[in-house]
């Protein structure tokens, strides 16, 4: 059966699969972490286009994806309309869930984390400028926050840092809402609800994509139809071995296998370590 293809520039889309899983467990996906890049936020626009049609390409030609899921807010900033554009074959992306924070908020004051490449995009431009009309938006990049992830350390000293700097202002202006604006965020969830607390509605988009996925499968006709649990095959561009302890830490998984994808140019392929 054909697979449902994932990618992000690291680990972060993880708390997108684990959402995906769920929702739709008959079927097959390949998550792919270009580590090989990692952070996508830092990089250029072109630079992220690059590596997005690669990997479309490396899902379509070499796995038969009969969908793709861009578990990347930056990623899905830069290159999903283009995307769109260029291949045949259904695409799910990520986006600052501007629209239900303008919608929950009390206090007319929303707290958006996310990377500066999300942020400097004409997809978020376009998205606050339609759905927080009358809604005062405070941002922060978090910079230097997803290598702490990445490396595994989600309840650092660094981790307590920038996310105290990133809130506090937010929090003192008055922000009742606080969006987690890229995928690597959920995993330092409890860091973030530590230093807002319970009156501050925290906004993960993992879930309604995962929802929005099996949408776009019944429509297409892509539906899995079987009974029997699917599966995950985990690939990154960068080192195997790290990257399947971060999916066994991450997942709650024993005995993860991980393959190499390899960049060749602007082309990805597979290095098995089966």
């Amino acid at each position: 059966m054909a697979p449902i293809g994932v990618f992000d520039s690291g680990i972060g889309g993880l708390s997108v699969l684990r959402h995906l899983q769920a929702q739709l467990p008959a079927e097959h996906f390949v998550y792919l972490a270009d580590q090989g890049h990692v952070p996508y936020g830092s990089r250029s626009a072109e630079e992220i286009i690059q590596f997005s049609q690669g990997i479309t390409q490396f899902f379509q030609r070499q796995l038969n994806a009969k969908a793709i899921v861009i578990a990347c807010n930056t990623a899905s900033a830069a290159a999903l309309s283009l995307l769109r554009e260029q291949f045949d074959v259904p695409f799910v992306g990520m986006e600052p869930a501007v629209k239900p924070a303008a919608r929950q908020t009390q206090s007319g004051k929303v707290g958006i984390l996310a990377t500066g490449g999300t942020f400097a995009s004409d997809r978020y431009a376009r998205l606050t400028a339609k759905h927080a009309q009358g809604v005062t938006v405070w941002e922060d990049p978090c910079i230097g926050l997803v290598p702490e992830i990445e490396a595994g350390r989600l309840d650092s000293p660094a981790v307590h840092q920038i996310l105290q700097q990133a809130l506090s202002p937010m929090l003192a202006a008055g922000v009742d809402t606080v969006v987690l604006g890229c995928t690597h965020y959920p995993f330092v969830l409890p860091v973030v609800e530590g230093i807002v607390g319970t009156a501050v509605t925290i906004i993960d988009p993992a879930p309604a994509v995962a929802r929005q996925t099996g949408v776009v499968l019944r429509q297409h006709n892509l539906l899995a139809e079987r009974d029997q649990p699917g599966s995950v095959r985990f690939l990154t561009t960068g080192a195997a071995e790290p990257y399947a302890r971060q999916v066994e830490q991450l997942l709650g998984l024993n005995d993860v296998v991980v393959e190499t994808a390899v960049w060749r140019g602007e082309r990805l392929s597979v290095s098995s370590n089966r």
